[in-house]
C-alpha cells in the first residue's frame, strides 16, 4: 500500500469518521501520538466516544485489540498475565494477560489501584513485562489508550505525577456541537457504524509511516523553542513541578509526526505550539492544586507559556 503521509492520514480519518462524528484534530492529535510511539491519556465525561474512538482505530489497522475495564479488585496479574501449573506438562506456563496485544483500551485507569495501575508502566514505556522474572516482549505497533473521568472521584485513585508523565499526551473528545450530535441520532438510527469498519492498512503501513516520520527536519531553532518552552514549565511561583525532558522529547517527536502527517519534511513553530497543551499540560504541577483534575488550569499555563515565550522567526533562523 501507498503509504505516503497524504495517503495514511485520508484513509485513516475517512474511516474512523464513518464512526466518530466530527472531532478531525482531536483524531490527528491521536494519529500523531500513534506516530511518536507514546501513550494517551483520553480525559472526558463517560459517553463521549472515547471506547468507539479506541476500537475504530484498532479496526482501521486491522490490528489486534484488547480493553481492560479498571475496577478497585483488578489485580496486577490480571493485565500482564501468570504462570500457571500444567499437571499434565510438570511445568508452569504462562497465561498471557490482556497487554499482549496491538492496541490496548485501559478504561476507567483510574478506578484501580496504585499497585495495579503501575502494571501498566512498564509496559507503556519499555515495550516488554516481566513476569517471574522473566522479560516478554510486547508487540512493535503496542499502542495503550487509557480513559478516566476527571468528574468522578467516588472510588477513584489519582494517578501519581510519575505516571501522567508515562503518557505521551492527554486528550479530551469534548461534547459535540448540535449539529454534530443530529449526525450522530441519523448515523446510528437503525445499526452501529463500528460493526460494518473494516481495516484500510496494515502493521507494514504503520512501520513505514513511523520511519519516515521521524525522519522530518527539524530546525537548530526550532528545537531551542521547544527547549525554551518546557523550560518555562519548570520557572514561576505557581510552579511545584514543570515538565522534565522527557516532555521535551514528547514534544519534539509529536512535533516530527504532526508535521508528516500535514505533508511536510520539515516542523515549524506553529506546530509545537498546536501540541504544547496536550503534550505538556499534564506533566505539570501547580501550586494551587495537583496536576490530576486541574486540566483547565494547567491549559490556562501552558497557553499563557506560549504568548511570552519567543518564537523563532524565519530572520532568526537565518
Amino acid at each position: 500500500m501507498d503509504t505516503s503521509s497524504k495517503t495514511f492520514t485520508e484513509k485513516l480519518l475517512r474511516n474512523i469518521q464513518k464512526v466518530i462524528i466530527g472531532k478531525e484534530q482531536v483524531l490527528r492529535l491521536l494519529l500523531t501520538a500513534l506516530l511518536a510511539d507514546g501513550a494517551v491519556l483520553l480525559e472526558d465525561l463517560p459517553g463521549t466516544g472515547k471506547t468507539k474512538l479506541a476500537k475504530s482505530l484498532a479496526r482501521s489497522f486491522c490490528a489486534d485489540f484488547a480493553r481492560i475495564q479498571f475496577t478497585p479488585d483488578l489485580l496486577p496479574s490480571d493485565i500482564t498475565g501468570l504462570n500457571i501449573y500444567d499437571r499434565q506438562k510438570n511445568t508452569f506456563v504462562l497465561r498471557k494477560g490482556p497487554v499482549f496485544t496491538d492496541l490496548l483500551l485501559a478504561d476507567e485507569i483510574n478506578r484501580a489501584t496504585p499497585r495495579t495501575q503501575a502494571g501498566l508502566l512498564e509496559c507503556m514505556e519499555e515495550r516488554q513485562v516481566t513476569i517471574d522474572g522473566v522479560t516478554h516482549r510486547l508487540s512493535s505497533f503496542f499502542f495503550v489508550v487509557a480513559t478516566q473521568n476527571p468528574v468522578e472521584t467516588a472510588g477513584t485513585f489519582p494517578l501519581p505525577e510519575a505516571q501522567m508523565d508515562r503518557f505521551l499526551m492527554r486528550l479530551s473528545m469534548g461534547l459535540p456541537s448540535r449539529e454534530e450530535e443530529q449526525s450522530i441520532l441519523e448515523r446510528y438510527m437503525e445499526k452501529d457504524p463500528l460493526t460494518e469498519l473494516s481495516g484500510v492498512l496494515d502493521r507494514e503501513d504503520l512501520e513505514k509511516a513511523r520511519k519516515e516520520a521521524n525522519r522530518v527536519f527539524v530546525h537548530p531553532c526550532v528545537r531551542g523553542y521547544i527547549v525554551d518552552l518546557v523550560s518555562a514549565t519548570r520557572k514561576g511561583d505557581r510552579v511545584v513541578i514543570g515538565a522534565s525532558p522527557r516532555g521535551s522529547l514528547a514534544l519534539l517527536r509529536c512535533a516530527k509526526a504532526y508535521a508528516w502527517l500535514d505533508g511536510r519534511a520539515f516542523v515549524t513553530p506553529d506546530d509545537v505550539k498546536a501540541l504544547a497543551v496536550p503534550v505538556l499540560a499534564h506533566r505539570m504541577v501547580l501550586s494551587a492544586g495537583y496536576g490530576y483534575g486541574k486540566s483547565g488550569e494547567n491549559q490556562s499555563y501552558i497557553e499563557k507559556l506560549l504568548r511570552e515565550t519567543a518564537v523563532p522567526t524565519e530572520d532568526f533562523a537565518l
